[in-house]
């Protein structure tokens, strides 16, 4: 089986898959983080040098190779992963793949990435957290209905990571 976590950026989708790992015995991968050791290059620096379009495309490409590979895997995806390349017709196809949708509200999301904007490509230029707010806002607008279609949804706010872990291991096991 591979859980695939889904989510807005600063929703907890790495921290939770590295916990989740421990519990389940599943190796965890970031799939931001695998696409920098496949490119040689930093997710920031993808978006800069190639492009969003080019950086897209990749990360299609690198799902499709996470989701052939044989055992068991947790999965964090990109926030924008679901909502591009029909990769979330591609998740939905798979028999071994289980969908979780970790859903934040926007205030918990805006204070989580307020500090570490100038990391994110998508939000390194927001210069107030009003704007951040309208951001995320309008991001989740056009997201949530691919969210939406994962298999399973956990709300993350007021919850530690282990509360969560506790709540996937509940709907998996």
């Amino acid at each position: 089986m591979k859980v695939v976590l889904m989510g807005y950026m600063g929703c907890g989708k790495s921290a939770v898959s590295e916990v989740l790992s421990v519990y389940l015995g599943y190796p965890a991968l970031d799939l931001d983080t695998f696409i920098e050791q496949k490119e040689g290059c930093s997710i920031s620096e993808l978006f800069e040098n190639k492009g969003a379009i080019y950086f897209r495309k990749a990360e299609s490409k690198y799902l499709q190779e996470l989701l052939q590979t044989s055992g068991p895997q947790i999965i964090a995806l990109g926030g924008g992963t679901p909502c591009y390349s029909n990769n979330m017709e591609l998740l939905k196809s798979q028999s071994d793949v289980v969908t979780v949708y970790l859903k934040g509200s926007i205030n918990l999301l805006a204070d989580r990435l307020w500090t570490e904007r100038k990391h994110r490509p998508l939000i390194a230029n927001i210069q107030n957290k009003q704007e951040l707010l309208e951001f995320i806002g309008k991001h989740l607008f056009e997201r949530v209905p691919y969210y939406s279609q994962a298999n399973h949804t956990v709300a993350i706010d007021a919850k530690s990571i282990d509360e969560i872990v506790d709540e996937i291991k509940e709907i998996l096991l």
